[in-house]
């Protein structure tokens, strides 16, 4: 797998990614939330290929304080080849070199293999509680 920067001609092609993986729900429109991304720290938004197909793809994120990584997607036909490890050291590491002392994610509590994922990436439970406000409604 080739990772690389995302560019606006993949938009399709990684919301298809999204939509397989079940990425998506209703309160996130998937062109807003790339739009927005590439607004700040693109260079923290990466796909992986192969054969000319995008199969992969990752969010980083960093504000100053903590790294954040978001849409962690690997197509299913892909899974379980180390992927998923290899795009999130990637962006681990361009978080890293911005500065950032922490990464944060979140995962659905129902979604156990993701959960299980993470932890074998070097992830824990934080004790917190998330919480979120909705700002736009999109």
């Amino acid at each position: 797998m080739n990772i690389r920067g995302f560019q606006v001609k993949d938009t399709e092609a990684v919301i298809r990614l999204w939509q397989d993986c079940g990425l998506l729900t209703s309160q996130n429109d998937p062109y807003k939330d790339i739009e927005r991304k590439i607004k700040v720290n693109p260079e923290l938004f990466l796909i992986g290929e192969t054969e000319g197909k995008i199969i992969a793809s990752v969010m980083g994120g960093y504000e100053g304080h903590r790294g954040w990584i978001n849409y962690l997607a690997v197509h299913p036909a892909y899974q379980k080849r180390s992927y998923g490890r290899a795009i999130v050291t990637a962006v681990e590491e361009l978080i890293i070199a911005k500065g950032a002392p922490k990464i944060n994610l979140q995962v659905r509590t129902t979604n156990t293999a993701v959960i299980q994922f993470y932890s074998s990436l070097g992830y824990s439970v934080d004790d917190v509680t998330s919480l979120g406000k909705r700002l736009i409604k999109d």
